[in-house]
């Protein structure tokens, strides 16, 4: 039996997540700004899960979880970060404000839990830590910058994270999702007050173009995530849904492309040996 602490935990991914590693069997600290859509689970599962209050963007909030799961059992075993939102604005349209409460929750919040989950993982030499990206991260959808550019520093600083904590016995996997039946395009969704008419039809504000339909199921990339997660040796990326898988290999492939064309410039900026 291992102990989890997911963030997000009240709808959506994180709610299927919670769900699916108590049904199998293990300890759950589910948390949530509001944990009232959580109580059904405490008392389905009295012994196995911990409902407790956590806004990651406030650190005496994540002390004060990360206590409470020392106090219960002996430390957090698997973490994962899946509080966040999106927010849909054109680059010249975010606004400053806005922009900094994005990237308090979904990059400086993961990464205050990180820091206190490490000292008992690095202690009992052994943790995973799974950070819930977004496919959005690689295929920088027009509208989506700073959530993109958000995710993408959360990728950047789990690579670098992955190679220190490896050799020490800890884990860290990516979860790139495509789209999935959540409320992230409702409740879960911000947008710019500000509107720059330029940039309308390649918004899709003009009725022009639709939003890719709502494809994956939560309840199978909970499946899919523990899964990976229980593997001896789980994967550094996890991408989830073919509209996630397509994007990501159309990704590459371009940019590939451009490298492949220009690789003899990229060389002749060596130093002459």
């Amino acid at each position: 039996m291992t102990t989890w602490l997911i963030t997000g935990a009240s709808s959506g991914l994180g709610r299927a997540l919670t769900e699916r590693v108590l049904a199998a069997g293990h300890q759950v600290v589910a948390t949530a700004r509001n944990t009232d859509a959580l109580n059904d689970l405490r008392a389905a599962y009295p012994e196995t899960a911990l409902i407790t209050s956590l806004d990651v963007t406030d650190p005496s909030s994540i002390d004060a979880a990360v206590a409470r799961v020392e106090e219960r059992w002996t430390g957090i075993d698997v973490l994962v970060n899946n509080a966040g939102y999106g927010y849909t604005a054109a680059v010249e349209e975010g606004e400053d404000e806005a922009v900094a409460r994005l990237f308090a929750t979904n990059f400086f919040g993961p990464v205050a839990l990180i820091k206190a989950a490490l000292p008992g993982m690095r202690g009992r030499g052994n943790g995973l830590i799974v950070n819930i990206s977004s496919v959005g991260a690689r295929i920088t959808i027009p509208g989506g910058g700073y959530y993109s550019a958000a995710k993408a520093a959360l990728e950047g600083l789990s690579g670098s994270l992955r190679k220190e904590v490896g050799p020490l016995g800890l884990r860290v996997m990516v979860v790139e999702p495509g789209s999935f039946r959540t409320d992230f395009r409702g409740r879960s969704a911000d947008r710019s007050s500000v509107q720059i008419e330029a940039y309308d039809q390649v918004l899709g504000r003009t009725g022009d173009s639709a939003l890719s339909p709502q494809r994956g199921a939560p309840e199978k990339a909970a499946a899919a995530i523990l899964q990976a997660a229980e593997d001896a040796e789980p994967p550094k990326l996890l991408v989830l849904g073919s509209d996630a898988l397509g994007g990501f290999r159309a990704a590459a492939d371009d940019a590939a492309r451009d490298v492949d064309r220009f690789e003899q410039l990229s060389r002749s900026t060596d130093a002459a040996s």
